[in-house]
Parts: C-alpha cells; sequence; structure tokens
C-alpha cells in the first residue's frame, strides 16, 4: 500500500507543496511565489514535486483556484490566475511520470478537514473559504459532491439581488459582503483606521460603534448564507476555512440570534492553510490508503428481517467481524436467567453502548459489521457513537420485509429466543412496526429485500465502492 503522495495548492500569491503521509501528516513542505503566466506554473509545480523527491510518491494531487470538472480532469475557468485551457493533468503526467488528480482546492482543502480536520466523523458537510474571495465546497455521504459538474460555488449565493457586481457577473454575491476584500471596503467605507481583523475586534470590545458596525457589515450578508445553505441542504456541519475563517466564526457567535430552523452547526476549519496540500495528496490516495480509514457496516433492519444471516454471509464473504447486540447481551441473558422485556431493553441499550466502545477503542484501518435493529434508539445517539468512535466512512445495508412476514419468521423462532425476549404478544406490534420502519441513514445506504435470495457478489462490490471510492 502505497505511504505518501504529493499535494499542491495553487493559490494566487503562492504554491504550496507536500509530501503527505496517508494519514494526513505533513512530511515535508515547500512554498513558492506563483507566476502569472499559467505554463510557468506548470514549470514551478514540476520543480516544487521534483524537489519533494516524487519517486516514492503514490501520485499528485493538485487543488486548482477555479472550476474544475474533476472526472474529465479539465479546468473550466479560473479567477485571479486562470488555468483554464491548457492540459494541466497531462503536461503534469508527463513530466513527473506519476499519476495526477485535479480537482478545485477547495474540495482538496475540505476532503482534508473531514478526513483529519474540524470535519472529522461528519458525513455531510459544507465549507466556505473565507479570503480574498470566498471559495466553496460540499460533501454528502462522506465524498465530494460535483453535481453536474462544479456543485459547491458557495461564495456565489446571492444575498442581495441588487447588491455589487460579482466576478461571476451577476450581483449581491456573499463573496461581495463578506469575503476578505469586502472586508477592507467595509472599513474604507467606514473610515476605520485598523490594520488587521484582530484591531477590529479589540476595537469592538472597546466599545467603538464604528468598529462593530463593520462587523455587523461583514457578517450578516455571511449569516444569510449560512441560512440559505441551512435550509436548501441541511448539513451536519457548516466549516469555515481559509484566512479569515476563524474570524467569520467569531463574527457571526456576536450576531442576534436567528430564526429557530436555521441554525446550522458552525466549526471553524482546523488544518489552516495546510489543507490544501493535505487534501490533495489524500485525493491520490484514496482508493490506496482507504485501509487507513475505520469503516462500519451496519446491518439495520426490525426482529425476524434476515440481518443476522446477511451480517455473518458478509463476515465470511470479507473477513471482517460481527458485533450484534444479542451476541453481547445473550451470554448475560443466560446467566440472569428469567427477566422481563424492560430488562431486555436496558441490556439492549448497554450492549449497543459497549459495541460502539469497542469500535472506538480498535485502530485506523479496522471495519466492522454491527447487527442491529438500529431504529430502537434515536438516530441522534447513533450519529454521536458514530462520530465519538472515529469512523471515518459508513454503509448501511436496510433489511426489508413486510410485516406479515416478519411477524411470521418471529413466530416461527419463539421457542429457541431467551427469556426477555417477547413473546406471541409482539407478533402484531412486529407487523406494523416492519411496515413502517426505515433506514437511519447515517451513511451509503442500500436496501437489501430480504424475501429473495441474497446477492453477496452485488452486496459486496456496493461495499467496496463505497469504501474504495476516491472521495467524488
Amino acid at each position: 500500500m502505497p505511504e505518501s503522495a504529493i499535494g499542491v495548492d495553487i493559490g494566487g500569491t503562492n504554491i504550496r507543496a507536500a509530501l503527505v503521509s496517508d494519514r494526513g501528516e505533513l512530511l515535508k513542505k515547500l512554498s513558492d511565489r506563483t507566476p502569472t503566466d499559467p505554463l510557468q506554473v506548470v514549470e514551478r509545480v514540476v520543480a516544487m514535486v521534483e524537489a519533494l523527491d516524487v519517486s516514492g510518491a503514490a501520485g499528485i494531487g493538485v487543488g486548482i483556484p477555479g472550476r474544475v470538472d474533476a472526472f474529465s480532469r479539465t479546468i473550466l475557468s479560473g479567477g485571479i490566475l486562470n488555468l483554464a485551457g491548457i492540459d494541466f493533468a497531462d503536461r503534469l503526467e508527463t513530466r513527473l511520470g506519476k499519476r495526477v488528480v485535479i480537482e478545485n482546492d477547495c474540495n482538496m482543502a475540505l476532503i482534508a478537514e473531514m478526513r483529519v480536520g474540524g470535519a472529522k466523523g461528519y458525513q455531510s458537510v459544507a465549507m466556505l473559504t473565507i479570503g480574498t474571495g470566498i471559495g466553496g465546497a460540499v460533501a454528502h455521504n462522506g465524498s465530494i459532491y460535483h453535481g453536474h459538474m462544479t456543485a459547491g460555488q458557495l461564495g456565489h449565493i446571492s444575498v442581495l439581488q441588487d447588491g455589487p457586481l460579482c466576478a461571476c457577473g451577476r450581483r449581491g454575491c456573499v463573496e461581495t459582503f463578506s469575503s476578505g476584500t469586502a472586508l477592507r471596503r467595509h472599513m474604507n467605507e467606514a473610515g476605520l483606521s485598523a490594520t488587521s481583523i484582530s484591531e477590529i475586534f479589540a476595537m469592538a470590545a472597546g466599545g467603538n460603534g464604528t468598529a462593530r458596525a463593520v462587523l455587523r457589515a461583514w457578517a450578516s450578508p455571511l449569516r444569510t448564507a449560512l441560512d440559505n445553505i441551512a435550509a436548501t441542504m441541511d448539513p451536519d456541519v457548516i466549516l469555515l476555512g481559509g484566512g479569515l475563517g476563524c474570524d467569520a466564526a467569531r463574527a457571526l457567535a456576536d450576531l442576534p440570534a436567528v430564526a429557530p430552523w436555521f441554525r446550522p452547526t458552525i466549526l471553524p476549519a482546523k488544518l489552516g492553510d495546510d489543507a490544501g496540500v493535505i487534501g490533495a495528496a489524500l485525493s491520490t490516495l484514496a482508493n490506496a490508503g482507504r485501509s487507513a480509514e475505520k469503516c462500519v457496516v451496519l446491518v439495520n433492519g426490525v426482529p425476524a428481517s434476515g440481518k443476522s444471516r446477511l451480517a455473518k454471509s458478509l463476515s465470511q464473504r470479507m473477513g471482517w467481524p460481527v458485533l450484534s447486540l444479542d451476541g453481547i447481551k445473550n451470554p448475560f441473558l443466560e446467566h440472569i436467567g428469567d427477566v422481563d422485556r424492560d430488562f431486555n431493553r436496558t441490556l439492549g441499550k448497554a450492549s449497543y453502548q459497549a459495541i460502539w466502545s469497542f469500535i472506538r477503542e480498535a485502530p485506523a484501518g479496522s471495519t466492522f459489521i454491527v447487527d442491529a435493529w438500529f431504529g430502537f434508539q434515536p438516530k441522534a445517539l447513533l450519529e454521536t457513537y458514530i462520530r465519538d468512535a472515529g469512523v471515518d466512512r459508513v454503509a448501511e445495508l436496510w433489511c426489508k420485509v413486510p410485516g406479515a412476514v416478519a411477524a411470521e419468521r418471529y413466530a416461527s423462532r419463539l421457542k429457541d429466543r431467551l427469556p426477555g425476549h417477547p413473546g406471541a404478544e409482539y407478533l402484531a406490534e412486529l407487523a406494523v412496526l416492519a411496515d413502517r420502519a426505515e433506514p437511519m441513514a447515517c451513511g451509503a445506504l442500500k436496501t437489501v429485500d430480504q424475501t429473495k435470495e441474497l446477492d453477496m457478489d452485488s452486496i459486496a462490490a456496493w461495499i467496496s465502492e463505497v469504501f474504495c471510492s476516491a472521495g467524488k
């Protein structure tokens, strides 16, 4: 398995390059000025990668400032530095003899933050990078969401129809109000003499009304954009990165409370200027380095839906261990003796917690199959367990059966069930439950019709795709 790759982050002012381990550790990094000539950018990247010793790297990932079709490796447009119109990836591959992945620079940063940074453990994330302009990226089910080609242009959410003209051709984009460039404009228009954002905060804390007004003018449009993201995407978290990300989060915290429907969790990114190079490198290791991630397959379904049979077959096929509620609690039931349904449920909750404690203590690279009816506890609890256990990827197999089938199967096994499990009085309740139950949807989801013979080839191929997909 490759252990390192090279990440390159091309900015309008500087190009950063780094040799990065498959755990996201910076092994060596360089920085140089960005040429204005696109072809000279290619030459500069080649020289920096060679200086990092490309011979031992698995591949090269490059974050591009602008709109990128990652699948065809085509640069569609750029901003201050426009690399569109040159076969950038092909030129690098020819010169360096290594596979090259290109992607929008904000997408690369989000890959890093989700793997080793501020969004680790989250599956649905929106990220804005706030600097000279405002970039954006979106992840769904743990992977970058591209839409048709270039989804995630969050800096171009319009917050005022008749606002300032944006470089994209529209008016009132949040970039025109809440970027670093816009902050400088707000300061100049207000006649504020501060030279840094930290100085503005200090002046505002000291009671300077002009400084407070500048911070409101800068942060309020951003709040509107974030509320729009919450309303349309409902992500687990919105991450604020870039040079001004932490400052923006601080300014937002001082704004009045907003409507209760739109209160997304907003967190500052953790990796700073290194996010771009780390994500770029990890994007090339996404296939080869997946074993460094902790993965979980949730085999979910109501009682008697065929979960255990599927979990056992999958374990035999893939070699992954099964953790099940019954596997943990049944030995206790055997020793305790006659117990009622409430005690059985309490023991089930403790077993549920124990399962995630095992997973939390397992090393990176571990994969588990968890066999349970997850609906017996709230989804929010499962999400907390997944996050606290450091799980990177989740695949859910939803075992679907009609209520009548579940009740019939349960009835046929009544004589084998240990004390504490419901008896024949549970059959009608189970039939209703099976017809209305739904999956947890905490990650990639596949429904398995448990009235048919299991297609283990299809199931195994799907799980491999989920766990080995290259963040696209």
